[in-house]
């Protein structure tokens, strides 16, 4: 496929823009992990515990190179060439980052899936990209892929080939031919860095998946930007607990590493005990996630089951960070929390720096990288001063060039200013603080609510493991705010107390949930995002089933 063909946006006067900034540098994600090989092949690349059979693989710098020739030898053999579409539907393996730089050098894009995925959004995915290459665990979480492909294979003519990592036979890694050298001609050209390279689905946080496409310029980009803000170098070993085929694990669990020239140590099934031993016995200094990931980290470290003091440094995405989880992380374990927002289309624009104090971490979720740009505006389009409450745009270098065949859902204006559907705060010192999603915004009797504020007040209560705070419909107001909690071990909770805790701290009446629902656990994206329209959706159908 062209990138024409995908609707593809990306503009010659952006290209020039971002080059003569140096923020687009022309370089391919192949070029540093070549470098790698060259300079330190027998240093490990890459450490990966599959909990299947809970063995550890490591793969030194030539190990992983050999393996990815032998791969693009057999993805030729299929008849895959330069710009045909690799769907990669694979837990947080080795054998992922192998793929993927198979496909960089053979100039084919990469499509990850998450292993989660199941027979509508994988129809979905494959029927619009139009993947010509499947590959798929044989079974992950007692899940037989075969069961799951088979049924929907007559749906998608244009997938060629499904090809199994832990199979047997001719359907399977092993089936690939084992050659120790690319044929003659197996490498593509040098691929144009502006030509797409990833086309990943939304996580689903509003139930609407897209295709985002990235190059390896937006790509390359942001791991700059971000190493440079977060003080990383090669010499850092990378701990991923969140899934590859995820932009979180995606962009820093496999694309940082080799930007680095770094060890990247890769958990395929979240446990946090098994993560913390990981953690201490590869000697991990810096990991990215969410912060139900460092809470539970917390938790294992607290209890005395396990250590993490390797990390150095723990950067926090995806949802607020409670202060109090800033504090204990600095108290118990002497971790420098840094806070971010990002999303799939943009990477994270924007991140604490390392002098900040608790109150910015804790307050805020950054301020611009280089080579970016984030403003708060108004319903009338105006930039509002600071600590104004208002739509958030972004304009960078890390910004995506399209939603894969659907160009109308772009949501850029001319001057390259991203519509992100999140709601924010500016202040002065040009620190944004998300107050939530479009779709996430109470308004009660024309009054909104600060739903984050809400939420982070709520979290401090020593019965709350986990919150959030979501609109229900009502006849006279409009919308209400429902709570939907989970406890900490052998924690209750009732909404007399929840009233009763904000009626001590201060808060006004009118931000009070005026319902309480206590879960199990919060429905989430692979990354650790809440998935508030499922929880929007339950209210909603308790409400009308109550009626």
């Amino acid at each position: 496929m062209t990138d024409k063909s995908l609707g593809v946006i990306l503009s010659p006067e952006r290209v020039d823009a971002m080059t003569r900034a140096g923020y687009w540098r022309n370089e391919l994600w192949t070029e540093f992990f070549d470098r790698s090989v060259r300079e330190q092949p027998q240093r490990t690349a890459v450490v990966a515990f599959n909990s299947a059979d809970q063995q550890v693989s490591r793969l030194t710098w030539a190990e992983l190179d050999a393996a990815a020739d032998r791969l693009l030898a057999g993805f030729a053999d299929l008849g895959l060439a330069s710009g045909d579409i690799v769907s990669v539907q694979l837990p947080s393996w080795w054998q992922f980052i192998a793929i993927e730089l198979a496909c960089a050098r053979l100039g084919c894009v990469i499509n990850p899936i998450m292993p989660t995925a199941r027979q509508k959004e994988l129809r979905q995915a494959l029927q619009l990209t139009g993947s010509r290459l499947l590959v798929t665990p044989k079974t992950f979480r007692k899940i037989q892929y075969r069961d799951i492909i088979d049924p929907i294979r007559p749906d998608l003519p244009e997938l060629r080939h499904v090809v199994m990592v832990d199979g047997s036979g001719a359907d399977s890694f092993r089936g690939l031919p084992e050659r120790a050298a690319v044929p003659a001609g197996g490498r593509a050209q040098r691929q144009d860095p502006n030509t797409v390279a990833e086309i990943m689905f939304t996580s689903g946080t509003t139930g609407e998946p897209k295709g985002v496409m990235h190059t390896w310029n937006t790509l390359i980009a942001s791991n700059r930007g971000f190493a440079e803000r977060v003080g990383l170098s090669g010499r850092d070993i990378i701990f991923m607990g969140s899934p590859l085929a995820h932009q979180t694990g995606f962009l820093w669990g496999s694309i940082l590493p080799v930007f680095l020239g770094g060890t990247v140590v890769l958990l395929d099934i979240w446990n946090p005990k098994t993560a913390a031993d990981l953690i201490m016995r590869e000697g991990a200094t810096f990991s990215v996630a969410a912060p139900t990931f460092l809470n539970d980290l917390l938790a294992v470290h607290e209890s005395g089951e396990a250590q993490v003091s390797s990390l150095k440094t723990f950067l926090l995405a995806g949802a607020p960070v409670p202060r109090i989880l800033v504090e204990r992380s600095a108290n118990k374990l002497g971790i420098r929390i840094a806070s971010a927002w990002g999303m799939t289309e943009v990477a994270l624009p924007t991140i604490t720096r390392e002098t900040d104090p608790v109150d910015k971490v804790a307050g805020s979720d950054g301020t611009a990288l280089d080579g970016c740009e984030v403003r708060v505006v108004g319903e009338d389009g105006k930039v509002l001063p600071a600590g104004g409450e208002g739509r958030l745009q972004t304009r960078s270098a890390f910004n995506f060039v399209g939603y894969l065949k659907r160009p109308e859902l772009y949501a850029t204006d001319a001057d390259g200013w991203f519509e992100t559907g999140d709601v924010a705060r500016k202040d002065a010192d040009g620190y944004i603080r998300i107050t939530g999603r479009n779709k996430d915004i109470i308004i009660r009797g024309g009054e909104k609510i600060p739903v984050v504020e809400v939420e982070n007040a709520l979290y401090r209560h020593p019965s709350v493991e986990d919150v959030a705070v979501v609109a229900m419909p009502d006849a006279r107001l409009g919308e209400r705010a429902c709570a939907f909690v989970t406890l900490r071990a052998g924690a209750t909770l009732t909404f007399e107390q929840i009233v009763a805790y904000l009626q001590g701290i201060g808060m006004t009446k009118t931000y009070f949930p005026e319902r309480l629902e206590i879960i199990d656990e919060m429905p989430r994206t692979a990354s650790g995002k809440i998935q508030k329209f499922q929880l929007r959706s339950s209210i909603a159908s308790s409400l009308l089933c109550a009626s």
